[in-house]
């Protein structure tokens, strides 16, 4: 295999490749990238046998060929060279060594052989549809904070991406939970999605989904299996295992009769909960909201650090009440507000909150509260 190529295209090929490569494995394949020329495009995979990327790009194709070199050498050696930089790969079979040569700059790296790189098997997917890369990042982004890291539960381990019935008909719907905090998201359903089966899509795969959905012009295809899920856009498949379990009856736990209702600038509302805890000696401590008549008093008491107190002027009409809460749930939910007015529906102390954005109810947060 040789190939040369521009270094820019070649960082940021092996960039979305190099971060699925866990760095501690026992597998010494699975600490390479696989390197495929052909034609006049460099394929360059990753895989940690859970997910597996696969990224093209064009290059100048001198002799056809495949090899597997180690992600992280060859990423912060791309990563050092000039901008611009001509970058040629070639591959000595005999020797087992693939030189790196940019300007004066010259590299040589062990490879191993590309036979043992393992391929990741392809299922009959189940449902196949195209969503523009916009809609998959709102529900995604908007779900992944409330994703569990309790490994015990893996079934909360990632976000459950289904097709359900919502106010108006079927929707696309993502909905992760940590048993605190729960975000269900709504989006349209997109043609050919009506028969896709439920599946929970890993913490990780999430992340690295982040990365196919910065283009706002995309169009990403999506295929969905009982056990994998896939997406393709221009230059880059990404195919994932799901999550093998059964996902929380999360309907359950959404209340609908919570009736006393608070509306407040979410930029407002976050930044003083921000203040607040700032005295508190560890951010998962309470913070309590004391309402009463258009009126919101943030407080945080710390016995070994101190007390803080806020007010806001906010639009509230019901009776009184004192409830408290996680001052990281708070953020991370009211961060999540697109639009000015955050407005919250509360029950008693001991309920479940409700949170939504204005009067769109395509994105909700449901919050367990904590004893103040």
């Amino acid at each position: 295999m040789k190939i040369t190529i521009e270094r820019a295209a070649l960082l940021k090929a092996v960039s979305q490749a190099q971060s699925v490569v866990e760095r501690r494995n026992t597998i010494p394949i699975l600490a390479n990238l696989l390197l495929q020329a052909g034609g006049e495009t460099l394929s360059i995979k990753a895989t940690d046998l859970d997910i597996e990327v696969i990224d093209e790009t064009e290059a100048r194709v001198d002799r056809e060929g495949a090899t597997t070199v180690n992600a992280q050498l060859l990423g912060e050696i791309v990563r050092k060279l000039p901008d611009g930089a001509q970058v040629t790969l070639d591959e000595d079979q005999s020797k087992g060594r693939l030189t790196i040569t940019a300007g004066r700059s010259n590299f040589e790296l062990a490879t191993l052989p590309k036979d043992d790189f393992p391929v990741m098997t392809s299922p009959d997917y189940d449902a196949t549809f195209t969503c523009p890369a916009p809609t998959l990042r709102r529900l995604f982004d908007k779900s992944r904070f409330a994703i569990s890291t309790e490994e015990t539960r893996y079934y909360l381990n990632g976000v459950y991406l289904h097709v359900a019935e919502g106010a108006d008909g079927q929707v696309l719907r993502a909905v992760a939970t940590d048993g605190h905090r729960l975000a269900r998201i709504d989006a349209e359903v997109p043609e050919g999605a009506e028969g896709m089966p439920g599946v929970i899509v890993p913490r990780k795969t999430v992340g690295e989904l982040k990365k196919l959905l910065e283009d706002d012009e995309a169009q990403i295809e999506v295929s969905v299996a009982e056990t994998k899920i896939r997406f393709k856009t221009t230059g880059i498949v990404l195919t994932s295992k799901v999550i093998d379990g059964t996902f929380p009856d999360y309907a359950r736990v959404i209340p609908t009769a919570n009736e006393r209702t608070l509306k407040v600038d979410a930029a407002d509302f976050a930044r003083a909960v921000d203040r607040v805890a700032t005295v508190s000696s560890e951010r998962s401590k309470a913070v309590k909201l004391s309402l009463d008549d258009d009126k919101l008093v943030l407080s945080v008491n710390a016995p070994d650090a101190g007390q803080a107190e806020e007010e806001l002027i906010v639009d509230y009409g019901d009776e009184k009440l004192e409830i408290g809460f996680n001052a990281k749930y708070l953020l991370e939910i009211a961060s999540q507000v697109d639009r000015e007015n955050a407005v919250f529906l509360f029950n008693n102390p001991g309920d479940p909150t409700l949170m939504r954005e204005g009067e769109d109810t395509s994105a909700i947060y449901v919050v367990m509260p904590m004893r103040v």
